[in-house]
């Protein structure tokens, strides 16, 4: 039985993980997070509220084992921030879906409730972004196939922020009490940046451990996990 609502029909899911990770000194997508990478986790919280799934990375870059249904794109351009990611993304997707919910792969606490609930309140707009504590989270939010032009001209010009897009396109900014009626702590937007983040991650997750930098010296010298 299909419990998906209405609304999430024809609604994907974009996860980025193309991103450099200097604060964190490893590439975050493979950090281990209980029985799996970090990557893994977040495509399998993510599946839970949308589907089907595209995986933005790097050219190059080395991803974990993704069931088979997981799209893979990469970035035509890097180091031009999110917009690129959402775009590829988006392209990746085509008619499969018409709107995806995006997110990037270091909220291992990403709850699925919050997602379903930023795709309900989208509704006729085009994007439906979390406003929380006076700012935007342009990577907690659902963007309709219909702004890609918009976003391919921006990139074009150079215009990387997604706040460029937002004044473009309708879109929804959400109250965060719209959101903690489902995600009271709002662990969905908690990014995991650098080791202490990770360290925190891990026991909030109920998994013991943690991560230092001399670990990834170790695992390049062959002696890590």
């Amino acid at each position: 039985m299909n419990t998906t609502p209405e609304h999430a029909v024809g609604t994907g899911g974009i996860v980025l993980c193309g991103g450099k990770s200097l604060r964190m000194g490893r590439p975050k997508a493979m950090l281990p997070f209980g029985p799996e990478r970090m990557l893994q986790r977040v495509v399998r919280l993510l599946g839970e509220a949308v589907r089907p799934m595209v995986v933005v990375a790097a050219e190059g870059q080395e991803l974990p084992e993704l069931p088979a249904e997981v799209l893979v794109a990469r970035d035509r351009r890097p180091d031009r921030g999110p917009l690129e990611g959402i775009a590829a993304g988006l392209r990746a997707l085509g008619d499969l879906a018409g709107a995806a919910y995006v997110t990037a792969c270091d909220v291992p606490l990403l709850v699925p409730a919050f997602v379903r609930r930023v795709v309900e309140l989208r509704r006729t707009h085009e994007i439906a972004v979390p406003h929380v504590h006076g700012f935007d989270e342009p990577l907690s939010a659902v963007y309709c196939q219909s702004v890609l032009p918009r976003i391919d001209a921006l990139l074009a010009a150079g215009r990387l922020r997604p706040a460029f897009l937002f004044d473009e396109a309708r879109t929804l900014r959400i109250d965060a009490q719209k959101l903690v009626e489902v995600d009271p702590e709002l662990l969905s937007l908690a990014n995991v940046n650098d080791p202490k983040d990770y360290a925190a991650a891990l026991r909030r997750a109920g998994f013991s451990g943690s991560w230092s930098r001399t670990d990834v010296l170790n695992e390049r010298e062959g002696c890590g996990p």
